[in-house]
């Protein structure tokens, strides 16, 4: 799979300087961990999983989570385990919808084509450690479909049980299951309790960080503690009780010397148009400048525009792809994870061997100073998204790519 990969082969030669590279569920975690991108997540009782697996897999979709925990009731619990016993048997043995045939879909050359639906990173998130072993018994040969489990209000006494469960069910398995905790306790929100439990957090992942992808930021729990939900003209940081959350994590968890993981940005809850309380935050300029005027007005129809701002303040914040509940959030997420030409060409500078030794220079854009040793870590950072999400030509934004992207 990659990113873009459902765009004929011949639109993206025409967006990207450099294109996003394959990957495949046993890529190196590093690899995996930046190129989640837009996480969407289903309820794991939905009929006919599989298809809707492929479906998106077909719209540009690379990470799935099927969910056991809070988007179904307790007591569908157990219809949720069958339905996902179910459904990864027909995914592993019925063919993609559209692929007889060989050759063309939707009356499209095969030249003009995507790649074609695959199966994406598909992760389960569970409720207890408990489900891990079990759903790896029952899933039996199909479990090879699975890149791992989600693991839910994490903190070290709770993260014990599950990431034991985890080894244990790699050895059920015979093959590598990655964990992705969801940072969300009252315990991490709460101002005395804080320092501790991200103390706890980092010293349990440390040990089985093997097994660790990366870490998802669980901020529709942290509202919920203060009674509060933020309205679609408002990003999580600008509610600042989150905002000091977030900041907390990355302090803690998000270094680049190392010690880090990927921390994925929280979800956005808004997918229908609704009452606007202020003026949109999407600027003009650009969507004049790419000639998509009409495309600015449907994404400020339907709320978008926060969406986007915050995804791109999820990256200025240290925040690398999003959890997402609706699929119209997809593309977006993944057309502002591109590289642009500019980042890659200062990465490029910053890196070059005989400036190891440092110093300062003029970027090739003349617009900005690149200070070797303190940008070196986020140039390291940019080149690995760029392998994940490709570099766009000089003359290619933002809109191109979500226009591509929406087209498919």
């Amino acid at each position: 799979m990659r990113h873009f990969g459902h765009i004929p082969s011949t639109v993206r030669s025409g967006l990207f300087h450099r294109e996003p590279v394959e990957f495949t569920a046993d890529s190196p975690a590093g690899t995996l961990a930046v190129a989640l991108g837009a996480t969407l997540y289903s309820p794991a009782t939905r009929p006919r999983l599989a298809d809707a697996i492929r479906k998106q897999a077909a719209r540009g979709v690379v990470s799935m989570v099927l969910c056991l925990e809070d988007s179904i009731g307790d007591e569908d619990v157990q219809a949720g385990e069958a339905n996902l016993v179910q459904e990864f048997r027909r995914l592993a043995t019925e063919a993609p919808a559209g692929t007889e045939g060989g050759g063309t879909a939707g009356g499209r050359p095969a030249e003009d084509q995507g790649e074609g639906p695959g199966v994406p990173l598909l992760f389960i998130r569970v409720r207890d450690p408990r489900q891990i072993t079990d759903l790896t018994t029952r899933l039996g040969d199909t479990v090879r479909l699975l890149s791992g489990f989600v693991l839910p209000k994490f903190t070290e006494a709770r993260g014990a049980a599950f990431l034991e469960a985890l080894a244990r069910a790699e050895h059920i398995a015979g093959r590598r299951l990655y964990a992705m905790p969801v940072l969300e306790s009252p315990e991490l929100l709460h101002l005395e309790t804080r320092a501790e439990t991200l103390a706890g957090i980092a010293a349990i992942t440390d040990k089985y960080r093997d097994r660790v992808l990366a870490l998802r930021l669980g901020v529709t729990d942290f509202c919920s503690a203060y009674g509060l939900r933020r309205s679609p003209d408002m990003t999580a940081y600008d509610v600042k009780v989150v905002a000091h959350v977030i900041a907390d994590v990355v302090n803690v968890l998000g270094r680049a010397d190392g010690t880090g993981f990927t921390i994925t940005g929280p979800v956005w809850e808004y997918f229908r148009p609704g009452e606007r309380m202020f003026k949109p935050q999407l600027r003009r300029s650009p969507f004049l400048e790419g000639r998509a005027e009409d495309l600015r007005t449907a994404l400020i129809e339907h709320d978008m525009d926060g969406l986007l701002r915050e995804i791109e303040l999820d990256r200025a914040n240290g925040l690398l792809g999003k959890t997402c509940i609706h699929p119209t959030h997809v593309v977006p997420v993944h057309a502002l994870s591109v590289v642009s030409h500019e980042e890659w060409s200062d990465a490029q500078d910053i890196l070059r061997p005989e400036r190891d030794g440092g110093g300062v220079l003029r970027s090739a854009y003349t617009n900005k100073m690149n200070e070797v040793k303190p940008h070196r870590a986020w140039a390291e950072r940019t080149l690995l998204r760029a392998d994940a999400f490709g570099v766009a030509r000089e003359d290619v934004g933002f809109v191109e790519l979500l226009t591509a992207g929406l087209a498919g």
